[in-house]
């Protein structure tokens, strides 16, 4: 019999919870029936916000800043946020209120095990911004960005469909550049081989300036989802 070891599901993530305010355990408390969504919700999209719209997905918005910032400069669209760490989504929660902002809902769970929940075909736009880098060759299996979480994603978009990358580690770049390339799936619209500039619509956050100061550089990449009669 197989053990519990090897059925467990390689995480990309470590759940390191950290304090939660009083502010953003109010927040979890009172706001949660509003932007949140369950795992297990199969409510449909065009329910949950009350219309139709394009839709973006961010994968691990941290402390939710940028997507907020995205949230309420395109009200026209609506975006999706997944993040793990409770902390992160309490303070997205209380910026959400504090701008008023509408066009938001939140997973607050594994990103695998969400886009697997997803109906395919359902998003317009995929941000995955400055993921854990796992920079220990050791760790690399950890990395989210490989074949089958892309091909997944590839489900789940439109044709048409974006999906962002965004890192400040070279090495993670050069991987996910390796991968997205790999994949027929996709086109990359930097030209094969080469990086993105920064798009308008990616906020610069607290954390990338930091990093700038320190001389670290980062690297965009836009890939788009080809019709599958066109796939490569």
């Amino acid at each position: 019999m197989e053990n519990d070891h090897h059925r467990r599901t390689i995480r990309s993530f470590v759940r390191r919870e950290g304090r939660i305010t009083r502010g953003q355990q109010r927040a979890l408390d009172e706001l949660w029936p509003k932007y949140g969504i369950a795992v297990d919700d199969d409510t449909g999209l065009d329910r949950l916000f009350g219309r139709s719209a394009l839709r973006t997905l961010e994968i691990g918005f941290g402390n939710g800043e940028a997507l907020a910032e995205m949230a309420a400069q395109q009200p026209e669209q609506d975006f999706i946020g997944i993040e793990v760490h409770r902390p992160g989504v309490g303070h997205l929660l209380q910026v959400l209120e504090q701008r008023g902002i509408e066009n938001v809902r939140i997973y607050n769970a594994d990103a695998v095990q969400v886009v697997q929940g997803l109906p395919d075909h359902c998003l317009d736009r995929v941000l995955l911004f400055f993921p854990d880098p796992w920079h220990k060759k050791r760790h690399h299996k950890r990395r989210i960005v490989q074949p089958a979480f892309i091909q997944l994603l590839a489900k789940k978009l439109n044709a048409g469909g974006m999906l962002h990358l965004a890192t400040d580690w070279q090495d993670y770049a050069e991987h996910m550049l390796a991968v997205m390339q790999a994949s027929d799936q996709f086109r990359n619209c930097a030209g094969t081989g080469q990086y993105a500039s920064k798009p308008d619509y990616r906020p610069v956050t607290k954390f990338e300036q930091r990093g700038r100061r320190l001389g670290h550089a980062v690297w965009d990449l836009l890939f788009k989802r080809l019709p599958d009669d066109r796939v490569e």
